[in-house]
C-alpha cells in the first residue's frame, strides 16, 4: 500500500487542483484511501486526435457534472453511491508536456511506464480503477496492466479502433485493440464491441479474423433479446474490464466528442446492455474516453457521470 501511495503522490495533481477544483461527486461522506474500494483517475491525454478536439477536458466535464449539476441518488436504481461504494479520486495524471508532435514517442513511453504498474497495484490491492479521458490510446495502457488477469474486454464505441496504424502512427486513438492483440495482451476472442457503425475493411478483416463478437446497433435494436442473452453468458464467471468510449451514444447526445456518428445508441439501450452483464462477472476495471467540454456545454459530462452511476450499483463492481 505505502508503494501504491508513493506513485500517487509523485504521479497526480489532486482533484480540488484541477480544472474541475473537485472530486468525481463531491461526496460529502469522505472516503481515504486505504478503504476505498472503487479509486477514480483522470488522463486528460489530447495527442493523437485527428478531427475534433478537446478530450483534454474530459475530466473536467464529468468531475465538473458529477459534483455540481448531478446528485449520487441514481434514481432508477433507488441506490446512492455514497452508500454503496467507497470511491476515492486520486485526480489527474500529471503530463509533460507535448506541444511538440516529435516528442509523441516520449509521451507514450512516459504513459507506458507508470499506467500499466499503477493500474495493476490498485487491483492487486482489491481496489477497481476507474479511469477518465482522454483520448482513447489510453485504453492500451490501462488494459495492460490488467492483462494477466485475463479479463474480456467489452468495448463500447462507434469505432473499432483496429487500424494498424494511423497517419503514420502506430500508436493512436484508433489502434489500441489491433495494438493490444499484436502483442499478445488479449485474443479477439475475449473482446466484444458494442455499437459499432464506422470502420474501413480492413478493421473489419482484423475483427473477423481474430473472432471479434461485435454487436453493432442495427441488430442491438432488432434483436435486442439475442444480444442481451449472449452478453449475459459469455460474462457469467468471467473477469471483464469495460472500456466506454461516449460516442457509442447517437450524435444529437454527444454534442462535444470528436467524432460523434450517426445511428448510434440511446441511453436507456445503453443502461440495459450493462444491466445485461452477469451478476457473477467481476469488474477489474473500467475507462471512460473521449468525452469533450465546448462553449460551456456539460452535456457530455452529463451522461458520462450518469453512465458511471449506473454501472457503480451492478453487482459485478
Amino acid at each position: 500500500m505505502t508503494r501504491i501511495l508513493d506513485l500517487v503522490d509523485s504521479f497526480f495533481i489532486t482533484p480540488e487542483r484541477t480544472d474541475a477544483g473537485c472530486s468525481f461527486g463531491d461526496i460529502d461522506m469522505k472516503t481515504s484511501f486505504n478503504d476505498a474500494n472503487i479509486v477514480f483517475f483522470g488522463i486528460p491525454l489530447e495527442l493523437t486526435t485527428s478531427f475534433g478536439k478537446g478530450t483534454g477536458r474530459g475530466p473536467e466535464a464529468i468531475r465538473s457534472t458529477s459534483a455540481h449539476q448531478i446528485e449520487t441518488f441514481v434514481y432508477d436504481e433507488k441506490k446512492d453511491i455514497k452508500e454503496i461504494a467507497k470511491i476515492f479520486d486520486l485526480g489527474d495524471l500529471k503530463l509533460p508536456a507535448y506541444h511538440d508532435s516529435g516528442k509523441i514517442d516520449s509521451i507514450f513511453s512516459f504513459l507506458d511506464e507508470r499506467i500499466p504498474p499503477l493500474v495493476k497495484a490498485l487491483s492487486t490491492s482489491k481496489k477497481k480503477p476507474f479511469i477518465l479521458g482522454g483520448e482513447h490510446t489510453i485504453t492500451y495502457y490501462c488494459f495492460k496492466g490488467l492483462s494477466n488477469s485475463q479479463p474480456l474486454l467489452i468495448h463500447f464505441d462507434a469505432h473499432r479502433d483496429l487500424k494498424h496504424e494511423y497517419n503514420g502512427l502506430k500508436l493512436c486513438h484508433t489502434t489500441p485493440f489491433y495494438r493490444l492483440i499484436e502483442e499478445g495482451h488479449i485474443q479477439g476472442k475475449n473482446i466484444i464491441q458494442i455499437g459499432i457503425r464506422q470502420t474501413d475493411q480492413d478493421e473489419n478483416n482484423t475483427a473477423e479474423k481474430n473472432g471479434i463478437v461485435t454487436f453493432d446497433p442495427w441488430e442491438i435494436k432488432s434483436n435486442f433479446d439475442k444480444v442481451s442473452t449472449y452478453i449475459s453468458k459469455v460474462t457469467a464467471n468471467r473477469n471483464i474490464y469495460i472500456s466506454f468510449d461516449i460516442d457509442v451514444y447517437d450524435s444529437p447526445y454527444v454534442p462535444c466528442t470528436g467524432t460523434p456518428e450517426p445511428f448510434g445508441l440511446d441511453p436507456f439501450e445503453i443502461i440495459k446492455i450493462i444491466k445485461s452483464i452477469n451478476d457473477t462477472a467481476y469488474l477489474l476495471g473500467m475507462d471512460l474516453v473521449e468525452v469533450s467540454l465546448k462553449n460551456d456545454d456539460y452535456r457530455e459530462g452529463t451522461l458520462a457521470t450518469h453512465t458511471l452511476l449506473r454501472i457503480i450499483p451492478r453487482k459485478y463492481v
